[in-house]
């Protein structure tokens, strides 16, 4: 099957609760993955969301990272309410 990932950048100016990722996480710099797959059988190329992740960017040598499932409405709430 074919996927494609696409991945930018999200930058958190306060902490941010969701609650697909345990609750609250920090401020920070987090790299935002979507996977998709290729939906077979049409006739026109068409994706489907697999997964959304989110890590955020270690700060120091050593630093903990952690990848976090989340659900991608959740994400966008969280994104306008930090814009707020």
């Amino acid at each position: 099957m074919t996927t494609r990932t696409h991945t930018s950048t999200v930058v958190f100016q306060r902490p941010f609760s969701i609650k697909s990722a345990g609750g609250v996480q920090p401020a920070g710099t987090y790299t935002v993955e979507t996977e998709e797959e290729l939906v077979e059988g049409l006739s026109f190329p068409a994706y489907r969301r697999v997964s959304t992740t989110i890590t955020r960017l270690a700060n120091g040598a050593g630093a903990l990272v952690q990848v976090l499932v989340v659900d991608p409405r959740e994400l966008e709430k969280a994104q306008a309410a930090d814009r707020l």
